[in-house]
């Protein structure tokens, strides 16, 4: 992590983590934009500058969004093959593009979150100091 993020917390007033995390806003000013895309994260903020080199969210969208969308799709349609007994075709116009947009939805969300709680918190890799 560079030295930009251990100054910068005197010159910017706190953000609120959740709400700068879930709109894919910076970290440290909350204005400017946290994604280059989709999901893939920017170089820089557009409106106070800051580096997002830090930024490596890793596996833990996955790992959240895996719980999220199973639990939410597997229930419902377990639900429903119990209380309707619907043909199998029905199970898959409904559950595959829930899946999907379940998914694609809530990794963007949960990345941002995960990313704007990384600065905040300044977490980095762990490293052994011998």
């Amino acid at each position: 992590m560079s030295d930009d993020h251990e100054r910068d917390t005197a010159h910017w007033p706190p953000v609120d983590a959740v709400k700068a995390g879930l709109a894919g806003r910076c970290p440290r000013c909350g204005e400017g934009r946290l994604f280059d895309g989709f999901l893939s994260v920017g170089e820089r903020c557009s409106n106070c500058g800051l580096d997002y080199s830090f930024a490596d969210a890793g596996d833990g969208p996955a790992v959240f969004v895996i719980f999220i969308a199973g639990f939410l799709v597997v229930g419902l349609a377990l639900w429903m093959e119990v209380t309707l007994s619907p043909p199998l075709w029905l199970h898959f116009m409904l559950w595959i593009p829930l899946t999907l947009i379940v998914s694609l939805i809530s990794l963007r969300l949960i990345k941002g979150l995960l990313i704007v709680l990384q600065y905040r918190n300044k977490a980095a890799e762990g490293r052994l100091d011998k």
